[in-house]
């Protein structure tokens, strides 16, 4: 048990996104820290009548965990602000931002941080130019290799890496699957990290960087989630001042994206010690191989612990 009054906590969890079960699993394990220290949880699945049970409800703290569109684009973030029950993460116009890899993209670069040359196309754009020309003119603007990704979306579903140019369009093809924009950007070689970013009220610090490195090479879908099919590593493997640089522009960007309580931000370390970022996550996972809650425990603190102090900073209004 917390020393502390215990809260009447709901967590969001599931959805209809195409990380629905991804979701599920971050909720369970989320909903379990947070009783194993004495709360009051209930785990919700988004229906057509949430809004009206969460007013009815009326609990000390909202905990969305939805992956996907459900609940990182910001939509329902900015509907729970409505209800006025404090919310853990982001407010809704900040998510949106960062659920938009090429406008996250723009907004660090204009900072001056380092992110990979890129070129986001609708699918309308590169159906009506003309597939051959467009993929001609992406080979010819862009370095090889290069990441095809969804614009939106996370869990790595619809990522592939273009060794080759005969590999293009049917990488195209599958992100365009998952999101009506794609992104295609320069691959940068180097040790691939996430920063987890937790501002518990006292402002936003990071959590020791995961280094990543998936057996097959790809950090792809499976290896996010299946065990034993990526090894990490916590804290990452950087010498003390690449380390300090890495966690600084990981906070920067937290802030400059106007995120809150948690985030996760993703990035590329290159052998010159330069951070390039590629993504920011304002509801990032927490099931069991997720790499939030192996940052928590690189930090020397638990779990429950973490999630309780913010828990009790969205409580505060922090």
């Amino acid at each position: 048990m917390t020393k502390f009054a215990a809260l009447d906590i709901v967590v969001l969890a599931g959805g209809i996104s195409h990380e629905r079960e991804v979701s599920l699993r971050s909720g369970r394990r989320l909903a379990d820290a947070l009783a194993g220290l004495g709360h009051k949880v209930t785990v919700i699945d988004p229906h057509a009548g949430l809004l009206s049970e969460l007013i009815g409800h009326n609990p000390d703290v909202i905990w969305p965990t939805l992956h996907g569109a459900t609940g990182e684009d910001g939509a329902l973030l900015a509907l729970i602000a409505t209800t006025g029950i404090p919310h853990i993460g982001s407010r809704g116009e900040a998510a949106a931002l960062a659920w938009s890899k090429p406008t996250a993209k723009e907004l660090v670069r204009r900072a001056g941080y380092a992110t990979p040359a890129s070129i986001a196309l609708s699918k309308e754009t590169f159906r009506d130019l003309g597939a051959t020309s467009v993929l001609e003119r992406l080979l010819a603007a862009l370095p090889s290799p290069l990441v095809v990704k969804p614009a939106q979306g996370g869990s790595a579903q619809g990522v592939t890496i273009v060794t080759a140019p005969a590999g293009l369009p049917r990488a195209m093809v599958d992100a365009y699957a998952y999101a009506d924009v794609a992104l295609v950007e320069a691959r940068i070689t180097g040790t691939e990290v996430a920063v987890t970013v937790v501002d518990k009220g006292d402002g936003p610090t990071a959590l020791p960087a995961v280094e990543i490195v998936p057996v097959s090479g790809v950090y792809s879908f499976e290896a996010r989630y299946n065990a034993g099919e990526t090894l990490f590593y916590a804290p990452a493997r950087m010498a003390p001042e690449v380390t300090a640089v890495v966690e600084e522009t990981a906070v920067a960007i937290h802030s400059l994206l106007g995120l809150r309580h948690l985030s996760r931000i993703d990035l590329i370390v290159d052998a010159a010690g330069t951070p390039w970022f590629l993504e920011a996550n304002a509801l990032p996972g927490l099931t069991e191989t997720s790499l939030v809650p192996q940052a928590i425990e690189a930090s020397g603190e638990s779990l429950g612990a973490v999630y309780d102090a913010l828990a009790r900073a969205a409580l505060a209004g922090a």
